[in-house]
């Protein structure tokens, strides 16, 4: 595991098209070096502003792109509280991907009992990607951070920032609604070749402070993921304004 490393950007503008800019670089420097990349994408505004960013058709071969996300809301396929909404809108429905490579965390009405059933599906999904071992080997992983510090759908106090031997958890009792939600695991995110923060604004700032100061993961689980070959966090200066 990787210290963190920190970059201050201007603005939220320039932030999002620096952090776009870099992960197409990643990607593309895994498709030339294995023939296929892994992507780990999360909601949240400057993440959408970043995935837009990124719709970039000709940067890559994103029929080589596998894309996984690292939490969901539990709620119905065409809710609009779904993540994957905004990141189909922002990137993928300007890019070619390959629609096998894309996915998706169950929806709740996608058939499954209960949502712990649908967690264990989307972990049977990794790991079939995986070369045996529970996830494949993500090549960055794009995540945000809440007010609060949770980062993925790992929120302080609950149960999941506890969880070390599964990939993929459901989350009950959000504190920030829908409360229910599938998640990736910190051990899962740890898997990750790099992982990325990236926060903007002026309401994230003590959370990031937390975070970067040396925290609890469980009381600040952004705190807690960290790349095997990197970890960055990528700020604007309001963001960073409490460091």
């Amino acid at each position: 595991m990787t210290e963190p490393e920190r970059e201050i950007l201007d603005d939220a503008e320039t932030l999002a098209s620096t952090a776009a800019q870099r992960a197409l670089e990643v990607l593309g420097a895994a498709i030339d070096q294995r023939g296929v990349a892994h992507l780990v994408v999360t909601g949240g505004g400057i993440l959408e502003q970043t995935l837009a960013a990124m719709a970039q058709p000709d940067a890559l071969d994103w029929s080589r792109v596998h894309v996984w996300w690292g939490d969901e809301r539990y709620v119905p396929a065409e809710s609009d509280d779904r993540n994957d909404r905004p990141a189909m809108a922002k990137l993928f429905d300007h890019v070619p991907y390959e629609p096998a490579h894309l996915h998706r965390m169950p929806a709740a009405d996608a058939g499954y009992a209960r949502a712990e059933d649908a967690a264990a599906a989307y972990a049977d999904e990794l790991r079939s990607a995986a070369d045996g071992t529970d996830v494949p080997a993500f090549d960055v992983v794009l995540l945000g951070i809440g007010p609060d510090g949770h980062c993925a759908s790992l929120f302080p106090g609950h149960p999941g920032t506890r969880v070390a031997d599964r990939s993929v958890i459901a989350v009950h009792d959000s504190p920030k609604p829908p409360p229910d939600r599938l998640s990736l695991t910190f051990p899962a995110l740890d898997a990750a070749r790099q992982v990325w923060f990236v926060a903007s604004g002026e309401g994230k700032a003590d959370a990031v402070a937390r975070a970067l100061g040396g925290a609890p993961r469980e009381e600040v689980p952004s705190a807690g993921p960290r790349g095997r070959e990197r970890t960055l966090w990528l700020l604007d200066r309001d963001a960073a304004s409490n460091l």
